[in-house]
């Protein structure tokens, strides 16, 4: 079984390989949006729910910063989501890093 820090760096390069989201197509993400999907990635059902509840339905969507199509949940799979999430912090970090 893989750890925690693996999982994500595998994500992280099949994000770079697979997808071309390297660091430097990501300097174009100057309102942190890679944090903010990192941050939706990481929500819990329950807090999804709470959101849609108290504040209106799919408010939730609203943290999700990027256009719906890029938006793979995959919500019976919490390994699954907290590795994207992993993998868009380290993104954001090499972005920060990438414009020092």
């Amino acid at each position: 079984m893989k750890t925690g820090i693996q999982l994500i760096a595998q994500e992280r390069k099949r994000q770079i390989e697979s997808e071309g989201y390297t660091s430097l197509n990501d300097e174009v993400y100057l309102e942190g949006e890679l944090a903010n999907a990192a941050a939706y990635y990481s929500m819990t059902d329950e807090l999804i729910d709470f959101m849609d509840e108290n504040w209106g339905n799919d408010m939730h969507l609203h943290i999700w910063p990027f256009d719906l199509n890029y938006l793979k949940r995959v919500p019976e799979d919490r390994i699954r989501e907290l590795q994207k999430a992993g993998a868009l912090i380290a993104a954001e970090i090499d972005r920060i890093n990438l414009i020092k």
